[in-house]
């Protein structure tokens, strides 16, 4: 968790969304309860957007065109109108996980999104396809 708030004060973060769709961990202290009260007495503030979870039946892609994505991402947009916000969820990699949709529909409504890898290193959301994510990984682990 010391990590973790170490990365968030790096990049000035005011709000941490969570966008798991089942907010547990194997990890006590990513538990969603647990998180949002150490977040906040570290005066971030926490939301838990279950809507823009991941698992969704006929795919995520499909799960996009919904009423319900649609709310969730305004609620991300409320937020980042006001406050420095960041996405959580249990994967690392955007990539690698629904995030990486959530990316995409963001930036072509205008927004910058950065993708955090650690307290200094980070880069601009430029859109994904399948094909590109294992070039991605090769780059975040240096074998480019």
């Amino acid at each position: 968790m010391k990590e973790f708030l170490h990365v968030l004060r790096a990049y000035q973060i005011e709000v941490i969304v969570d966008v798991r769709r089942f907010p547990t961990s194997r990890y006590r202290h990513f538990t969603r309860d647990r998180l949002k009260e150490c977040l906040e007495q570290h005066g971030i503030e926490y939301y838990h957007v279950g809507r823009l979870g991941g698992y969704r039946k006929g795919g995520y892609r499909k799960y996009m065109e919904s009423p319900e994505f649609e709310r969730g991402l305004a609620c991300v947009e409320e937020l980042a109108a006001s406050k420095r916000v960041a996405l959580m969820c249990a994967e690392l990699l955007f990539f690698r996980c629904h995030r990486r949709f959530i990316a995409d529909a963001l930036t072509q409504r205008g927004h910058t999104v950065i993708h955090i890898v650690d307290d200094k290193k980070s880069y601009e959301h430029r859109g994904l396809t399948e094909t590109t994510a294992d070039r991605k990984l090769d780059e975040f682990l240096g074998k480019e």
